[in-house]
């Protein structure tokens, strides 16, 4: 019942923290639990060290997006691969790939690389209905590709290594940059989208490389800091942000100290926002906890599913429709808890699940009928849902195909932790 009403308030357009919250203070009055309860629990969610790398990640997002880094690395990228047929669109996807491992937002990777390269695509002839849909799913390797906030709270949420969780998501981030890549490459050669009109020199490449540089080594310094062991992912997002902030300024000089104020509200906003629905979650988390409702749900499974391939299927049909209609952040703070006791009988390592899980969920951010990437790559292209639909669909199934591998191919995922994070 808990749970069918808390999905019962998603529908009817309760915010989600709220919706968790109420739900929680119900069944707390109902067990007839001080409600004391509640104001420990939401502390309780969102006192820890780990989570003061959100608004730190969120910040230094919004500080290198408006420092210039974008246009570099979309330069850069076009260099490289733009000769080829679909040319525009590979930029497109590997753009999104680099700015992934800059953000970690799917909607900043979205709006930044669709606003640079939507009106070019559309100039060169691509259609529109291919180019929004194609944003929208590039933009969705933002939160698997390190740093990556989603990643973050189920670290926290199911107390693993956060190190691990991120160098784990570099391979499936880069499994779905080529297999979209690949995909768009068949459509530029059946459609004659052209790419650029000659191969771009050794020289020019370096030059751009050089341009870029300073955006490119930002994710090294960051990944190669938390492996080396030389920083923590929470002190990483402090480098991040002041990097950000030194390379704008003085280096690129295209961020201004009057933009500090709007990036400064804009990063508090989101942060807010964020841990309003961990805290509200942490509460959800205790209700369901002392109900036994992960143990009854496990019990169920374990008697009803008979292998771990037949459960992560489950698993997986479950987030993708939860993510069609729940956001990201919202859905693990959600689904961590009801789904941790249920691996962990079946062995399956909690790493591999929080990548199946953010995984899963990225995909609904560009999957109707509330798939928000989609509704920025639409509005960029001027593009409604509905003529997104038909070059959607093959992407989607591009995407799930990649999910599959993930799931059944556990040492896609956990081979770079196990290798190089103690």
């Amino acid at each position: 019942m808990i749970i069918v009403l808390l999905f019962a308030a998603f529908l009817l357009g309760i915010p989600i923290a709220f919706a968790l919250g109420i739900v929680s203070l119900g069944q707390i009055v109902a067990d007839g639990y001080p409600l004391l309860v509640v104001a420990q629990r939401l502390f309780t969610g969102v006192d820890s060290i780990a989570l003061t790398a959100i608004p730190l990640f969120i910040l230094s997002g919004g500080l290198m997006l408006k420092g210039g880094m974008s246009d570099r690395l979309v330069n850069f990228a076009d260099l490289l691969i733009g000769h080829h047929p679909s040319g525009l669109a590979m930029v497109s996807i590997l753009a999104c790939m680099f700015f992934a491992a800059i953000t970690g937002s799917a909607i900043a990777a979205t709006a930044a690389i669709g606003g640079i390269m939507a009106p070019i695509m559309i100039e060169k002839g691509y259609d529109k209905e291919f180019c929004a849909p194609l944003l929208a799913t590039g933009g969705s390797i933002g939160p698997i590709i390190p740093p990556s906030i989603p990643l973050l709270i189920y670290g926290v949420m199911a107390n693993v290594s956060v190190a691990k969780l991120f160098i784990g998501g570099f391979i499936p981030g880069i499994l779905m940059g080529i297999a979209l890549m690949i995909y768009s490459y068949f459509v530029g050669k059946k459609r004659n989208y052209i790419g650029r009109e000659k191969k771009a020199s050794i020289s020019e490449i370096l030059v751009a490389g050089k341009d870029a540089i300073l955006a490119l080594i930002m994710p090294i310094i960051i990944i190669g800091g938390i492996m080396s062991g030389f920083f923590s992912p929470t002190e990483s997002a402090t480098v991040a942000t002041f990097y950000a902030l030194i390379i704008g300024l003085f280096v690129y000089k295209e961020l201004k100290l009057s933009d500090l104020p709007a990036i400064l509200l804009d990063a508090a906003k989101s942060t807010g926002q964020v841990l309003l629905v961990v805290g509200a979650a942490s509460l959800f988390t205790w209700v369901i906890t002392v109900n036994n409702i992960p143990q009854t749900v496990g019990a169920f499974l374990a008697d009803n599913v008979g292998s771990k391939f037949m459960l992560l299927l489950i698993i997986n049909i479950i987030l993708l429709i939860a993510g069609t209609f729940i956001d990201t952040t919202s859905a693990v703070v959600i689904f961590t808890p009801l789904f941790l006791p249920i691996i962990q009988m079946f062995g399956i390592d909690l790493i591999h699940f929080g990548l199946i899980m953010a995984v899963n969920l990225t995909i609904g951010m560009c999957t109707p009928p509330l798939g928000v990437c989609l509704f920025v790559a639409g509005s960029i292209t001027k593009v409604s849902l509905k003529e997104q639909m038909k070059d959607l669909i093959p992407m989607l199934i591009v995407l799930i195909l990649v999910l599959l591998i993930i799931t059944y191919i556990p040492s896609t995922v956990t081979i770079l932790p196990n290798k190089f994070v103690k």
